[in-house]
């Protein structure tokens, strides 16, 4: 009897996510995040399991509808539903916007998933406020 070898499963992307350091000054925003594309659906559970365990659960998640396509209102992460929302102003911010209740609001800024790293690290590394490479 022969035992046919399963192929291992494909590593979990890396969540490309700076964070400031959290400190007591108010900032712009709170950190940058370059997604892989914009399919939410795909993308937003990644992102939601990376963050610090601190900010607690996201409720509700606020994208620049410009940028991302139209998608459902809610959807399940984590087994806990998260309201989808997005602005539908020209002028809105590149950021994505994650409410918690009792804990707070983060918004981060929205690097273009198509942006080449030479561009992207530099715009993460200023959101968050550190060193680029660091």
């Amino acid at each position: 009897m022969t035992t046919a070898l399963q192929p291992p499963l494909p590593p979990q992307p890396v969540l490309r996510l700076r964070l400031a350091p959290h400190g007591g000054l108010p900032r712009a925003v709170d950190g940058a995040w370059w997604p892989r594309s914009y399919d939410l659906l795909v993308e937003l559970p990644l992102l939601l399991a990376g963050l610090p365990r601190e900010w607690g659960h996201v409720t509700s998640v606020t994208v620049n509808g410009a940028a991302w396509p139209v998608t459902a209102g809610r959807m399940f992460v984590s087994n806990q539903v998260v309201r989808l929302c997005r602005t539908l102003a020209a002028s809105a911010p590149p950021t994505v916007v994650l409410l918690a209740p009792g804990r707070g609001r983060w918004d981060l800024l929205v690097v273009p998933p198509d942006t080449t790293e030479e561009v992207a690290e530099p715009l993460m590394a200023a959101a968050a406020g550190t060193p680029a490479g660091g």
